[in-house]
């Protein structure tokens, strides 16, 4: 018979997101997630597959987090100033002491960058397009802006973003607002 996990998976899961997200994937062992996580190798390769199982169902618990951020920002109705707040919005977390971790998915897409891993390939690519669907409807709200520009200002927000997250790791909160203001001036 089987025995009954003595652990709620989302809770390990959870704990395994935030070393995931603080080290990378490359550089979590799977002794630091034994030890974060409370349960040993057999339970995580039980509930999970292995490492990379357990590194899945991580990205997935973090886009259930920034849901609720991804929900405000789609029922916006202020065009570019949604945007804006949702920069602000996406970063809002980081500076409490100690949490500086960047944006879980911008720092998986850049450590996957020269992978052939199709699985979070798929993974990064399902949140970036929605993350740009999101930024093109929200610009689509001036009329004056056509088509080409529009596309033009969601390729720059987009990487204005990845580079906002990856800030978000080492600068400080007053040099992270002065990025978002300036990225948004000439819009």
């Amino acid at each position: 018979m089987a025995r009954k996990k003595q652990y709620n998976e989302d809770d390990v899961v959870e704990k395994a997101m935030n070393l995931f997200w603080k080290n990378g994937y490359e550089a979590t062992s799977m002794q630091m997630l034994e030890k974060e996580m409370g349960i040993n190798k057999f339970s995580i390769y039980s509930s999970f597959g292995n490492k990379h199982g357990l590194f899945l169902e991580s990205l997935k618990q973090y886009k259930l987090k920034v849901s609720a951020t991804l929900l405000k920002f789609k029922n916006g109705t202020n065009g570019v100033e949604d945007i804006k707040q949702f920069f602000y919005d996406s970063i809002s977390s980081n500076f409490k002491l100690g949490n500086q971790k960047g944006c879980f998915v911008t720092n998986t897409y850049n450590e996957f960058s020269d992978h052939e891993d199709q699985l979070i390939k798929e993974q990064m690519d399902s949140f970036m397009d929605n993350l740009k669907s999101i930024i093109i409807e929200k610009l689509k709200m001036d009329p004056s802006k056509d088509k080409a520009t529009i596309m033009k200002q969601a390729n720059y927000l987009l990487l204005a973003k990845h580079g906002l997250a990856a800030a978000a790791r080492v600068n400080t909160t007053e040099e992270i607002e002065d990025y978002i203001e300036m990225t948004f001036k000439n819009l």
